[in-house]
């Protein structure tokens, strides 16, 4: 134990690690000063400092940051041949690391964890909803505009306070990243959406076992899954897991199928209901579609209600703002998880599901001009561009797409995220560098190709920057070219549309 007398000094406190550190030795009741290089001003995280008493230098680490401290907290990436070492040796000061926090600061709460390749933020914002609604308080890491799985912030979420911790469990196929994030969160419950490829630069079955790192960690204990994802159930099957599984799906005719690798290594084809989900059989280990545990029928797309029955036959009635059938999956495994996990009764939890509108970025309508409907989604890889732009096929008649998107498969992604937006879409508006390229192949290859597709005015000063394909001034070219279409709605797809999303609203 130490002495809560003590206290830590945190350098570099305005990065993620070092904050959510800052923050959890402050929660449990211990003194923390903190240094960073930057400016208060310049401070990414300062916001979520608020409220803390704690003290923060700025613009270096000066000599009276030592003389207070008892405790120092390096960021874990420093070396260990730094001056602030050498400094801490000669003051006699501990030096308190990463894994020393996460060991003697155990998760002192239940933890759940939810994954899967799509739906991750609109189910993890969801069942935080319920939570907050019935007076449960969950762990935030309020780190603004940051991904709610990266480096250790969700294992250091985890141990801030709170009632309950409701974790993104996130990969990019990394080995290791998940089974690290469930050991050292404690986690005791999981939620899997579907797994489908995505960051591809592995192959599709080594990138299905890291998300599998879930369900070996978990081993013993209990798991929610998509029973219509083939890649899910073999993995339960192969990682012969042994707690219990509590199975969910959807009671819809799926009239398209396609090939997806099973994990025993063979294809096997799938009658989808969404990307990679629905109905399957494999000839070679049998593995087949299950009867689901919790199934939902009597899906009315237009109304956007369904009912959903659970393993005892009670009908529970489920009204909600969101669209596609990716959603009814979606509320489908958050309602499961919030029965299970934060025991709580389906009036409630259904009561709470329709007043949620969703998550910005997901499906989410712009404005409406010049008679059509203007939305943007943040989906960026082939499965999750099928699953959003096959819902809206069940919404609109006719729309445009306007791609955003540079994939983290490189061209490989690029072709299929194309094709993908061919086959559902009446016009593509290649926005994107990457789009814009593959545009040109396939209209060079197919001329008639180009009463459907268009190439909007490129920014030629924009370098693209990861998955951001595209520049504000390239968006906004984009749903210029797009409006000049005869269609009922255009769509958005990709990063960039989505981080543009407000200045888009604004001068709509």
């Amino acid at each position: 134990m130490i002495d809560s007398n003590k206290t830590f000094g945190v350098v570099g406190i305005c990065g993620a690690n070092a904050n959510l550190i800052a923050r959890v030795l402050s929660d449990r009741g211990f003194k923390v000063i903190g240094t960073d290089m930057s400016s208060k001003e310049e401070c990414r995280f300062a916001s979520s400092l608020e409220g803390y008493d704690i003290k923060v230098y700025h613009g270096g680490n000066p000599d009276e940051f030592f003389d207070e401290i008892d405790y120092l907290v390096p960021p874990p990436s420093l070396s260990k041949k730094s001056k602030i070492f050498t400094i801490a040796q000669e003051k006699n000061i501990k030096i308190f690391e990463l894994e020393d926090v996460l060991e003697t600061f155990r998760p002192d709460k239940p933890v759940f964890g939810i994954t899967g390749t799509n739906g991750k933020t609109t189910s993890i914002n969801l069942l935080k909803k319920i939570a907050y609604d019935n007076g449960i308080i969950p762990t935030e890491h309020n780190l603004a505009n940051m991904q709610g799985n990266a480096e250790y912030l969700p294992i250091l979420q985890s141990r801030l306070n709170g009632e309950v911790a409701i974790l993104e469990v996130g990969t990019f196929g990394v080995k290791g990243t998940v089974e690290r994030t469930c050991v050292n969160s404690d986690m005791s419950m999981a939620l899997m959406t579907n797994i489908t490829p995505d960051h591809l630069t592995t192959s599709f079955l080594d990138y299905a076992h890291v998300k599998g790192e879930l369900i070996s960690s978990l081993n013993g204990k209990k798991i929610i899954v998509n029973a219509q994802d083939p890649t899910i159930l073999g993995l339960l099957k192969e990682l012969d897991f042994q707690g219990e599984v509590i199975t969910f799906g959807l009671d819809w005719v799926a009239d398209d199928s396609n090939s997806k690798q099973c994990v025993c290594g063979e294809e096997l084809t799938v009658k989808e209901i969404i990307s990679g989900s629905g109905y399957y059989f494999c000839r070679n280990c049998g593995l087949t579609t299950p009867e689901s545990d919790f199934i939902a029928t009597n899906i009315d797309l237009e109304n956007r209600t369904f009912d959903l029955f659970d393993p005892l036959g009670e009908k529970i009635e489920v009204k909600m703002l969101l669209d596609g059938l990716h959603n009814v999956y979606n509320v489908s495994g958050v309602i499961v998880a919030a029965h299970e996990f934060l025991d709580l009764p389906y009036d409630k939890i259904v009561k709470s599901v329709s007043t949620f509108t969703g998550v910005s970025g997901r499906m989410e309508k712009i404005c409406q001009k010049n008679g059509k409907d203007i939305i943007s989604d943040y989906a960026h890889n082939p499965g999750g561009v099928d699953t959003v732009l096959r819902s809206f096929n069940q919404l609109y008649d006719t729309f445009a797409v306007v791609i955003t998107i540079s994939s983290e498969s490189g061209e490989v992604g690029d072709n299929e995220i194309f094709d993908k937006v061919l086959q559902y879409s009446n016009y593509i508006v290649a926005c994107s560098k990457a789009s814009q390229k593959v545009a040109k192949e396939r209209i060079t290859k197919n001329p008639e190709l180009k009463e459907r597709i268009l190439l909007s005015q490129a920014d030629e000063s924009f370098i693209v920057d990861g998955t951001t394909g595209a520049s504000l001034k390239e968006v906004e070219n984009g749903i210029k070219t797009a409006l000049t279409i005869d269609c009922e709605a255009i769509i958005t797809i990709g990063q960039a549309g989505t981080e543009y999303f407000s200045s888009l609203k604004n001068n709509s």
